[in-house]
């Protein structure tokens, strides 16, 4: 596999929140996208997702709680919970869904 700069391939993506799939570890799909300050709607999955931030800073809304993401941090979001992104959200996110 080749060496992936997450930040670099962020910064080439046409569009904030349009996630890129940039590897797969068995089912696992590896993405990258870029965050714009911008919140992003709640939605939820019928599979596990691993939120990773890269670079910046990621404000989740979990059940009516928020959750401050660092980088250097993830965040596990559990199938079936509903989550959010809230407005300030900046940087590069990895997420790796199965």
């Amino acid at each position: 596999m080749p060496l992936l700069s997450f930040d670099s391939l962020a910064h080439q993506l046409p569009t904030p929140w349009k996630s890129s799939v940039v590897g797969q570890i068995g089912s696992s799909r590896i993405k990258v996208l870029r965050m714009d300050e911008q919140a992003y709607e709640q939605e939820s999955h019928d599979y596990n997702e691993g939120l990773l931030v890269i670079s910046g800073c990621l404000h989740l809304n979990i059940a009516g709680q928020t959750v401050k993401v660092q980088s250097g941090e993830m965040y596990l979001v559990e199938a079936g919970v509903a989550h959010s992104v809230l407005a300030g959200s900046h940087g590069t996110l990895m997420i790796i869904d199965a």
